[in-house]
């Protein structure tokens, strides 16, 4: 892979972008609150409100802060042991990738799309440990 940024420079952004991918499955949501009519004095207890995809889109919302810690984490640990290269470049990419399809696939019910994404991305998280490691 010929990119022009370092490998530990992909590390960091790659790490504040995962942490903007959180947020891409709560657009879903706010549309359909909006669709239907927001309650601000209680915008928890519009959750039983929301269609089905938003409620996926809230799940999927919560997932990604879950992953997320376990990403940041194990690049970290590649950045901290000195052990970036192209091939953490990659894993990088992957994980955001996948993330990303994950969401989209979780909002569009999806399941063995989302699972086979989600399961890519704890490979990817523990590839990243393994490099830092070896």
């Amino acid at each position: 892979m010929n990119l022009n940024i370092p490998p530990e420079q992909v590390i960091l952004y790659g790490i504040a972008i995962a942490a903007g991918l959180i947020y891409v499955p709560f657009f879903a949501v706010a549309y359909a609150r909006v669709t239907i009519g927001m309650d601000y004095s209680a915008p928890r207890a519009m959750f039983d409100k929301l269609p089905a995809y938003a409620q996926r889109a809230t799940w999927a919302h919560q997932n990604s802060f879950e992953v997320f810690s376990l990403f940041a984490a194990s690049a970290l640990m590649v950045l901290a042991s000195g052990k970036s290269s192209e091939s953490t470049t990659v894993l990088i990419l992957g994980f955001l990738a996948s993330r990303l399809a994950f969401s989209f696939f979780y909002i569009i019910n999806v399941p063995i799309l989302r699972s086979l994404m989600w399961a890519v991305s704890m490979v990817v998280i523990a590839s990243l440990m393994k490099a830092s490691l070896s």
